[in-house]
């Protein structure tokens, strides 16, 4: 794509890998990552980098992990870098406002939703919880409101309605790289000066929900298709599940996978407390 200024990347999760991943492809690979630190992850609680971090590594990319962004080390190290353009995916921390200002071609993130629709920070497994449709990502200016800056591009994706609702993971990818396609097709444009943003109709804007991790529990004799949504929407993480007697014991037991048929919803994999994943036939067999 010929020559390109140098890029701040904020991300984290793999949301933000997949958006890496389409922008290397594509020539453009950023000067420097700032995500989060190493966290304990597993049963052994080990303290681990962040996906983005572990892309960074295998690449020889400089990598910043600070705790917190409001610090002169923070804004010295960004400097440091002399990068002219910041993007931001999935970054899970609030960049300072002083800090939006640095770059020349000042800051841009990917935002998985048709904006002003569903701002916050779990537009995807909202709009599967809700049974909102179309969906899509917008690319915007980021300000230090939420997600209410001018939009340079926004894009739709079309999900078949017999694929509809697609698991929350699913779609976290789906999303993640169709933003990435649109960042290598604005960047030029920005860049050069012909992309004007647009602003958002700020009184059309809704809100995502936070997702926490108790919202997962699901009560089997609630609505089919809510529960169904529910599944969709929380798959990966929270996940949900519920609680029953076995052998005169309450249990928990996770939802892995289940089907919604003619109004009834049907579970299909499941982990029993204590147990390994089975089939919800063999669950209730005993």
């Amino acid at each position: 794509m010929g020559t390109f200024p140098r890029i701040a990347f904020f991300g984290t999760p793999d949301i933000a890998v997949w958006v890496l991943d389409v922008l290397e492809a594509h020539g453009i690979i950023p000067t420097l990552l700032i995500t989060n630190p190493d966290a304990p992850q597993g049963r052994k609680m080990i303290r681990t980098p962040s996906p983005v971090a572990r892309w960074g590594e295998t690449r020889n990319i400089s990598i910043y992990k600070p705790e917190k962004l409001n610090t002169p080390e923070s804004f010295s190290i960004l400097e440091q870098h002399h990068c002219e353009l910041f993007i931001v995916t999935a970054y899970g921390k609030i960049i300072p406002e002083a800090m939006l200002v640095i770059p020349k071609f000042k800051t841009l993130n990917v935002h998985p939703s048709l904006l002003p629709q569903l701002r916050g920070a779990s537009p995807i497994r909202t709009a599967i919880l809700e049974d909102i449709r179309p969906i899509g990502v917008s690319i915007m200016l980021l300000t230090p409101r939420i997600d209410d800056g001018p939009i340079l591009a926004q894009e739709s994706i079309e999900i078949p309605t017999e694929s509809w609702p697609i698991r929350g993971r699913e779609l976290d990818e789906l999303l993640a790289k169709k933003g990435g396609e649109m960042l290598v097709k604005v960047l030029p444009a920005w860049i050069a000066g012909t992309c004007i943003p647009q602003e958002q109709n700020h009184a059309q804007a809704t809100f995502s929900k936070k997702i926490t991790k108790d919202m997962g529990l699901i009560n089997l004799e609630d609505d089919a298709y809510h529960n169904f949504l529910k599944i969709r929407a929380f798959d990966g993480w929270p996940g949900t599940y519920f609680f029953t007697t076995k052998n005169e014991h309450v249990i928990r037991v996770k939802i892995v996978d289940a089907e919604y048929k003619n109004g009834i919803l049907v579970l299909t994999r499941v982990i029993p407390e204590g147990k390994k994943e089975m089939s919800y036939e063999d669950f209730l067999r005993g």
